[in-house]
């Protein structure tokens, strides 16, 4: 493996979030923090506690799920698209480097950066609502797994959208409202019949179940049920980019 050019998209990658800091880490910082802020000091004093959660801590696990979805998305599409875009990625491409070591280190960067940011609403979200984790393990590899997959998921969209537009279109009309429709300020329990069935074929219930378990113990669906979501969501994006690679679909063009 040449750990050399590895490093180098790597470190040129995080060196782009440490030159934007201020829409790297402070803009998701501080829109979650209004969510603390409206729905967990504001409303969430108003509202009954969900199975003994105060609903403030409750909305914790959702909320910093939604930021790190939207951070590994747009991180990894842009992180593609912009050398796409200027036509440097030819001279990647044409580097002695293999799809599996780009993808590593574009990928790497962009997760490292999500999961940098989850750990600081996290902090943040302490100084607003009493926390507990009662799986941390569980915590971490949720944390990871998520933002490797969905950096993954971004990187395919980086490689498949044509425009600007494009870029943004599947993370604001689809990963979004998924999100929000997923459980982040609700459990499924309090919907009626045939929507709370219908949820669980939103994919992102399963990722936001399995991280507010490892919180609270507190969990929609089964958590290795949650796990294995998880995992064939990224073997998916994984088989996909190895197809994107091995065709050069809108890479050698």
């Amino acid at each position: 493996m040449n750990l050399y050019a590895v490093r180098a998209i790597y470190h040129f990658e995080m060196s782009r979030m440490f030159r934007t800091l201020v829409q790297s880490i402070l803009s998701p910082v501080l829109s979650t923090s209004l969510y603390f802020i409206v729905f967990g000091s504001a409303i969430g004093s108003r509202m009954a506690d969900i199975d003994g959660v105060p609903y403030g801590a409750f909305l914790v696990p959702g909320l910093i799920m939604l930021s790190i979805l939207t951070e590994s998305i747009s991180n990894a599409s842009f992180a593609i698209y912009f050398p796409r875009f200027i036509g440097t990625i030819y001279e990647v491409l044409s580097a002695p480097v293999s799809p599996f070591e780009i993808v590593l280190g574009y990928v790497g960067a962009a997760a490292t950066k999500s999961v940098l940011i989850g750990t600081i609403i996290l902090a943040t979200a302490a100084l607003f609502v009493d926390l507990q984790v009662q799986h941390p393990a569980t915590m971490l590899l949720f944390l990871v797994l998520t933002s490797v997959t969905f950096s993954l998921f971004g990187f395919i969209i980086g490689i498949w959208a044509d425009s600007w537009e494009k870029l943004s279109i599947i993370p604001v009309l689809i990963i979004t409202p998924l999100t929000f429709l997923g459980g982040s300020f609700y459990p499924l329990s309090v919907l009626a019949e045939p929507w709370q069935t219908l949820t669980l074929f939103n994919p992102v219930v399963y990722l936001i179940s399995g991280f507010r378990w490892s919180f609270y113990g507190l969990a929609d669906v089964q958590v290795a049920t949650s796990l294995g979501m998880t995992l064939l969501f990224l073997l998916l994006c994984s088989t996909a980019l190895y197809w994107i690679f091995k065709t050069g679909y809108r890479l050698k063009k």
